[in-house]
């Protein structure tokens, strides 16, 4: 099977899907990879580096997605790529495809078999192609909240760690995941007085018995966050809000209890969604007002750090980029539960369910597609 990596075109995004590590063991189980010119140079990785590793350099992403069998991105597919796809292809990659009908559209117009790292979950319930970037996203975005929180970047000028006689910042995680937990890793070590919320009570018992001894918690509904924000420094919300979901966690109306030269930090970027006045920003411009209250809402939090991000992602990604490449889609899907919960898009037919119920689309079940094509 060709493999193929395209360089990726999202504003900003720096990261590569794939390492020279990846495709050396790909190499030695017989499969092509087939890598864009300059794709790995924001991740600090040469083309000589992936050609010492047995891949060929293609010149651009149309020679790419016209050769590969299966295509390895980071970010979704924009619509300048939508014309290179090809039926049968299948594509790795995040998709998200819940919040975007044009591709949406187009993966079922194409025909392709498109599989979405964000979906793939194991039978205990993890996410293991969604951990990784979750960590780095949440120790990314607490890092650059104390950042924005200096004087001359706009902020209250209030150190997280605080100074003798001086208070630590408050800082409010909401959400126990693996975003939140990554922002919690970082804001304890630096000595912030940090509360955790979750309407997980057991979780929060575990992290705090466990991981962080001396961290607040709060049971997360209306009336305990109301009560914080008035003296939060910088919140986080790490809280990745269902697409079909009502309300919000923090509302408009109370963005008006915070402290003037307070900082929300919003990782999960869900437009209108636990945080109402998120709208995604980019690393290049990350931060803006809303409600007299400053928002850094930045959409690929990872790619600040693309290095460690794209050596993550792709040691995260291989193991089923080699189950595809060895076995197929189909025959990988019916073996590997993991990889059948990522399948979204099969051959024309949309099988993930939240893109289907946002904007009322007809659902073909996976099963069905197994016996279908089968």
């Amino acid at each position: 099977m060709i493999v193929g990596v395209p360089t990726e075109i999202k504003p900003g995004e720096h990261r590569v899907a794939i390492t020279p590590s990846a495709v050396e063991t790909l190499v030695s189980k017989e499969q092509s990879v087939r890598i864009q010119a300059g794709a790995g140079i924001g991740s600090g990785i040469s083309d000589a580096e992936y050609a010492a590793a047995g891949a060929e350099c293609a010149p651009d992403a149309e020679t790419v997605y016209r050769t590969a069998d299966l295509v390895l991105k980071v970010k979704e597919i924009f619509p300048r790529e939508f014309n290179f796809l090809k039926q049968g292809q299948i594509i790795f990659s995040y998709l998200h495809s819940a919040g975007n009908p044009a591709e949406t559209q187009a993966l079922l117009d194409k025909k392709v078999v498109a599989i979405a790292y964000e979906d793939i979950r194991t039978a205990d319930g993890r996410f293991p192609l969604l951990t990784p970037m979750s960590e780095i996203a949440g120790e990314v975005g607490f890092l650059m909240g104390v950042s924005h929180m200096f004087t001359m970047n706009g902020g209250g000028g209030v150190l997280i760690g605080g100074a003798v006689g001086a208070a630590p910042a408050r800082v409010a995680v909401l959400g126990a995941g693996n975003v939140g937990l990554g922002a919690v890793r970082c804001a304890v070590g630096l000595g912030g007085d940090v509360t955790l919320l979750d309407i997980d009570l057991e979780r929060l018992r575990d992290v705090r018995r466990r991981i962080f001894p001396g961290l607040k918690t709060r049971y997360m509904n209306a009336y305990n966050v109301r009560q914080l924000l008035p003296e939060t420094d910088l919140l986080i919300n790490a809280v990745k809000w269902p697409p079909t979901a009502k309300g919000h966690i923090v509302d408009r109306g109370m963005l008006g209890r915070m402290k003037p030269q307070a900082l929300i930090v919003d990782i999960a970027c869900d437009p209108g969604g636990a945080i109402e006045t998120c709208r995604p920003t980019t690393l290049a411009e990350p931060t803006y007002i809303e409600g007299g209250v400053r928002h850094l809402c930045v959409d690929n939090l990872p790619s600040a750090v693309a290095h460690t991000a794209s050596q993550a992602l792709s040691n995260a990604t291989l193991p089923y980029v080699l189950e595809i490449a060895e076995n197929g889609w189909l025959e990988a899907v019916k073996r590997n539960a993991a990889l059948r919960s990522g399948l979204g898009f099969a051959l024309g037919y949309l099988t993930f369910a939240p893109t289907a119920a946002v904007q009322n689309r007809p659902l073909t079940p996976v099963e069905d597609i197994i016996r279908m094509f089968a």
